[in-house]
């Protein structure tokens, strides 16, 4: 699986405007360039996990969201995941799935 940038950078942005950060905030934070926070920003230069988990620090949300979309805090973690496992094997398969899970669920 190939990493998407311009996604990455698509969320990384989201984070920082829902964090109420400017880019020459957050790149003042990062000790970058506003240019260089730009092009992650864009998708247009990939960016390192130390950067990335620096960034994601500030912002406050994990790198989990950002590099896939997903966060564990969310309501619907892996939904898409196990739906297309589910529908991917066959009914006594499901039913054992659905066993397991529930065997683990109850052990909390």
């Amino acid at each position: 699986m190939a990493l998407d940038y311009t996604i990455i950078g698509q969320r990384l942005k989201k984070a920082r405007i829902d964090k109420k950060m400017t880019q020459e905030n957050l790149a003042e934070k990062l000790d970058v360039s506003i240019a260089f926070l730009s092009r992650i920003e864009r998708g247009n230069s990939h960016i390192n996990l130390k950067r990335l988990t620096q960034i994601c620090n500030i912002l406050g949300v994990s790198e989990g969201y950002i590099l896939n979309g997903v966060s564990s805090k969310s309501s619907n973690y892996l939904n898409a995941e196990f739906n297309e496992i589910l529908s991917s094997v066959s009914p006594e398969k499901q039913k054992l799935i659905y066993n397991i899970a529930k065997v683990i669920k109850e052990q909390e």
